[in-house]
């Protein structure tokens, strides 16, 4: 990588987050969403989380992303809630810990579209 270039939040790598961690600014829930547009966020009981439904041409194909979302999610140790039906497959990223958003859950987003490309 190029001095002065960033790095792409799906090249990113998620970081330990403790309870005391800072939440998204609105600012930087802005400038994080333009790298994952497709994504939602949304607040479910009080707690900001980023949501996107995958739609697939049967069950056997949104099984199959659910099962590379859980590895990605192993894999980063960041973990969402994945929602799988016949043609679809919601996934919801925010933070426990902080009961909200952090970096690593736009990170994670940005590197859950890439598995749906693949």
């Amino acid at each position: 990588m190029k001095s002065g270039e960033t790095m792409s939040l799906a090249q990113q790598k998620c970081e330990a987050c403790q309870a005391d961690a800072p939440k998204v600014s609105d600012d930087e829930l802005a400038e994080l969403m333009r790298e994952i547009p497709d994504w939602a966020p949304i607040v479910v009981e009080g707690v900001m989380q980023l949501e996107r439904t995958y739609t697939f041409k049967n069950f056997r194909l949104a099984l199959a992303f659910t099962n590379r979302v859980g590895e990605l999610a192993e894999a980063e140790g960041h973990h969402p809630e994945i929602t799988t039906e016949w043609g679809k497959v919601r996934v919801r990223w925010w933070t426990h810990a902080i009961n909200g958003l952090h970096k690593n859950d736009f990170i994670c987003a940005a590197k859950t579209d890439a598995l749906s490309r693949d």
